[in-house]
């Protein structure tokens, strides 16, 4: 199952939906490498991606976050710290134990936290940021 970016993932802000459309097209790759048979190697490139794009996308929303004095900056962090360890925990058992169907499907697992993460959390976020525009 891809997952599209609609308007239930919209947050309003030009810069964090970008970057949410750029975190579903990894994993809808991830996904369709597995359908093709292909997913061992997909899982290493998109294990790196998912690394780099949480270090930069959580900064810059806790950079907005910070500007607009949104008033759940704590609980939103520990929620992206979850979602990191969650990453760094992946990408140690990928470095320690290769590719794997199960490993794979961590990753997709992620994806839906994500999804989820969006449509709650970042969508609180973007409502504050707005209604101090």
């Amino acid at each position: 199952m891809a997952y599209t970016y609609d308007k239930t993932l919209e947050t309003g802000h030009t810069l964090i939906d970008s970057q949410h459309k750029e975190l579903i097209a990894a994993i809808n790759g991830l996904m369709e490498a597995c359908n093709q048979g292909k997913g061992r190697e997909e899982t290493k490139k998109t294990i790196a991606f998912l690394k780099s794009y949480t270090d930069k996308h959580f900064g810059d929303e806790e950079v907005l976050q910070q500007k607009y004095n949104y008033p759940d900056i704590v609980n939103h962090k520990k929620l992206h710290q979850t979602f990191k360890d969650d990453v760094k925990a992946i990408s140690e058992d990928f470095d320690k134990n290769g590719t794997s169907v199960a490993l794979t499907f961590k990753v997709n697992n992620i994806a839906a936290w994500f999804i989820n993460h969006i449509k709650i959390q970042d969508k609180k976020v973007a409502a504050h940021i707005n209604s101090q525009k």
